[in-house]
């Protein structure tokens, strides 16, 4: 009788020479190894109920999606499309005259022979809307934010970074050779502390989420811009989840706050609210970004974006760069379905941010009623650890321009049935 993957991985890690024995047959090769090993440890997040599934979307992205195994249109309150520029139409035919005119890649990295005029004009457009002196292309953001600190800072400089701050962060923070202070969430006294510890470095950096993603919380920037000033250090700031429709006019939460002015370097996106295709940006001093096209290494050994996607983004700029219209829409919809399903009993985390995320705590809870959400034409997604912290599971519900109030009554209404159905409200 096989062993439990729980106490099959425990024996292997604690005599790994036996090549996974323990009534199994021994490990002939490697590779049998290296499954055995890797089927134990599946089996323990099966186990946890953590296992995160991958459903198949069969259309566009946009409100209104098709499902494959759900018959009919599906709604989409899952994707990070907060404006609806993911299928807008202007937006696909940018990127259409883009692959035509410019091709479909560039099969370089920017500094052999990767970049193009459409790069540059990119980098200048998001330069002006975010009102900083330059910007930088990433394939990514988690690129962006993986290339800038071990660049930026040396072990001379001090980096001060919150505690929930995005995986993408984390990993950038682990590669760079600075000295690595962790303040709480938000915590302003603990972050004063951390700062007069490391008054004794050379450059003190300030890292935060503006929204941090899982709960939709808004970081307190101009307080953290007052302490920066009081203990001359920097603010850098992602902005995955607040470009394009944070602030009167989409700049996102520096504008939001009223601190544009004062937060030194801002990483973001493309790939959500700015046309939702892929790549990241660092915008900010002329001389940061410079020396990252020196010495970032996702930009330097990674191929330059495409070119179609460069287009979607430039023509997603050009769209809130003339109008804050659709960044407008979406507040009084974010409003309604949070009132709504606060009355109804649910904890809805965060604040005035179409990240909804309805906090459930028990990880096969979330996934069920995730499950159950489907069955009646709600695409919503449970999230459990590691994405979130253990005992913090949730549904993640995301609020769109694109989507109309009898969309978000349906939203609620299905809710309440799968939350009864659950007992999660009376």
């Amino acid at each position: 009788m096989l062993l439990s993957g729980r106490v099959l991985l425990a024996a292997w890690r604690r005599r790994p020479g036996l090549g996974l024995g323990l009534g199994l047959p021994r490990a002939r090769s490697a590779l049998a190894q290296l499954n055995a090993v890797l089927g134990a440890e599946l089996e323990l997040i099966r186990d946890a109920g953590t296992w995160k599934n991958e459903r198949i979307i069969t259309s566009r992205q946009g409100a209104h999606i098709n499902v494959q195994g759900s018959e009919g249109a599906i709604l989409n309150f899952c994707a990070n499309n907060y404006l609806g520029l993911s299928s807008h139409p202007a937006v696909i035919q940018s990127g259409i005259e883009a692959l035509d005119q410019y091709g479909a890649g560039l099969s370089s990295v920017r500094f052999i022979c990767g970049t193009q005029n459409l790069h540059k004009n990119l980098e200048a457009k998001i330069a002006k809307f975010h009102q900083r002196e330059d910007a930088i292309l990433y394939a990514s953001c988690f690129d962006a934010n993986a290339g800038i600190f071990e660049a930026l800072l040396t072990p001379e400089d001090a980096l001060i970074s919150d505690e929930l701050n995005h995986a993408s962060i984390i990993d950038g923070v682990r590669l760079c050779k600075a000295n690595k202070y962790r303040y709480k969430h938000m915590d302003l006294a603990d972050l004063e502390a951390k700062l007069q510890e490391a008054q004794k470095h050379r450059i003190r950096l300030i890292v935060t989420d503006g929204v941090f993603s899982m709960d939709g919380d808004v970081a307190p920037l101009k307080e953290i811009c007052d302490l920066s000033d009081k203990y001359h250090a920097l603010v850098f700031i992602d902005e995955c989840h607040a470009t394009g429709f944070m602030g009167p006019n989409g700049r996102g939460t520096d504008e939001l706050l009223g601190v544009m002015d004062r937060v030194h370097i801002v990483n973001s996106t493309l790939g959500k609210a700015l046309g939702g295709a892929a790549g990241g940006y660092t915008t900010g001093p002329k001389a940061v970004v410079d020396l990252l096209r020196q010495r970032s290494r996702p930009y330097l050994f990674s191929n330059t974006l495409p070119p179609p996607v460069v287009g979607c983004a430039s023509k997603a700029l050009d769209l809130l760069m003339d109008s804050n219209d659709i960044a407008r829409t979406m507040a009084s919809k974010v409003k309604w379905f949070r009132s709504q399903m606060t009355a109804a009993g649910f904890s809805i985390g965060g604040m005035d941010h179409p990240i909804c995320p309805v906090m459930l705590g028990d990880a096969r809870l979330a996934s069920a009623m995730a499950e159950d959400m489907l069955q009646r034409g709600i695409y919503v997604i449970g999230f459990s650890f590691p994405v979130v912290p253990k005992g913090k599971a949730r549904i993640r519900v995301q609020i769109s321009a694109s989507h109309s109030e009898q969309d978000i009554n349906r939203c609620v209404q299905a809710f309440l049935e799968v939350g009864h159905k659950h007992g999660v409200i009376p």
